[in-house]
């Protein structure tokens, strides 16, 4: 089954793009917006001539993001692990491995 691509105008930089993908319109102008505050983000900085420079300075504030929140994410991840050996920890043996092997109630 193929998705719809919608066909989505969005500006950057100054600049108008169409912008293809099976993705809502709304969340694909949202991105682009994103971009957008990045890139002038970069160029209020300072003096930079190519705007080329400022869009990769822009992608590699948007990277640093990206892996900031995966970071944290692995973080959250393995407290939360940590936690659940916690409380197994707290209950009678007989029922610790009860937990683990109980099917999902998830299909």
């Amino acid at each position: 089954m193929s998705t719809k691509k919608h066909a989505v105008k969005v500006m950057i930089g100054g600049e108008e793009y169409t912008v293809r993908s099976d993705l809502p319109p709304e969340y694909t102008r949202e991105v682009a917006a994103y971009v957008d505050r990045a890139l002038k983000q970069v160029l209020s900085q300072g003096p930079i001539v190519e705007t080329h420079k400022a869009a990769i300075l822009a992608a590699l504030d948007i990277t640093n993001e990206l892996f900031q929140a995966r970071k944290g994410e692995r973080e959250v991840a393995a407290r939360l692990a940590a936690l659940a050996d916690d409380l197994a920890r707290l209950l009678p043996p007989g029922k610790r491995k009860a937990i683990g092997s109980q099917p999902s109630a998830i299909s």
